[in-house]
């Protein structure tokens, strides 16, 4: 039986390289799980794959949406599980790849996605400049104590969603949180990680090579184009450093710097994530024999 794969972890780990190998080998297709790689455009910053690294392998859900767009969890459910379902009926393997924890969460678990009320929205966006993050999160472990032991004080846009559930829907926010069990699908779950201090280095030279790729330009025919109005979009990793250069002084020394060490900690949080999810196998991205082993694993 034709089962897809997910393979998941930090940045800079080697995962879209695995998931073209592993299309190629299980006779599949790539699915993206990387939000920011949903924009048209944001090719260098994203580090998405280019035509030749694809090795001709179909990819789907890259360049689906406008900078100018707000991506959205619920919709990428609907339209990403459409494609995985529509890959399985043809027996070719889905592979799932990308680093976005909750875009993935939203294709293997049973995650619902609540409306939204633009009134309470404001209302809890307001008391939270005045009042603080902090404070906010004190009230919702009182409403909801599961979703604040679940939310880090400091996710204060998550903090302010959950609250805004709450009031929206008179349900516990932690009703929508995925319960534990086997990922949709059967899908085997793979893990791609490096050591702290190979990885730091590897996100170091990649945040290079961006630049020297010519990310400035990207962001500058980007910003012509409505990226500053995007809400998701500007506020991808080196894409909003470049954009505060442009606002600053134009030191891009300090741009590179400052989205290396911006992407450090983003890897943290990933590792984070991730690693709560018992159905991941997690993987050594630089052992010699990666492809095989990870083979075994989905039994082919």
């Amino acid at each position: 039986m034709t089962v897809p794969v997910a393979v998941v972890g930090p940045t800079a780990t080697g995962k879209s390289d695995l998931a073209v190998t592993l299309a190629l080998r299980l006779g599949g297709e790539v699915v993206n799980a990387d939000a920011m790689q949903l924009y048209r455009g944001m090719d260098i910053g994203t580090a998405k794959v280019t035509e030749a690294e694809r090795r001709g392998v179909p990819h789907h859900l890259l360049d689906v949406l406008d900078v100018t767009e707000t991506a959205s969890v619920a919709a990428y459910q609907q339209h990403t599980r459409g494609v995985v379902e529509d890959l399985l009926a043809a027996g070719r393997t889905p592979v799932l790849v990308g680093g976005s924890g909750l875009y993935v969460q939203a294709v293997l678990d049973d995650l619902r996605f609540p409306g939204t009320d633009e009134g309470i929205r404001a209302r809890l966006e307001e008391e939270l400049a005045v009042v603080g993050g902090p404070a906010l999160h004190e009230r919702l472990a009182v409403l909801d104590p599961a979703a604040a032991l679940a939310i880090l004080p400091g996710n204060v846009r998550r903090v302010v969603r959950a609250l805004e559930v709450i009031e929206l829907t008179g349900e516990p926010f932690s009703a929508n949180l995925p319960k534990p069990g086997p990922a949709r699908y059967g899908t085997v779950v793979v893990g791609l990680d490096r050591e702290v201090a190979e990885l730091d280095g590897r996100v170091d030279l990649r945040v290079r090579r961006m630049f020297e790729a010519g990310l400035v330009d990207e962001v500058r025919a980007l910003e012509a184009v409505g990226l500053r109005e995007g809400r998701t979009a500007a506020r991808a990793l080196g894409y909003q450093q470049v954009l505060a250069a442009f606002d600053g002084d134009g030191d891009l020394a300090v741009a590179v710097e400052e989205t290396a060490r911006a992407t450090r900690r983003f890897v943290r949080r990933q590792r984070s994530w991730f690693r709560r999810d018992r159905r991941v196998t997690w993987f050594d991205a630089g052992r010699p024999d990666l492809v095989g082993d990870v083979l075994a694993l989905v039994g082919k």
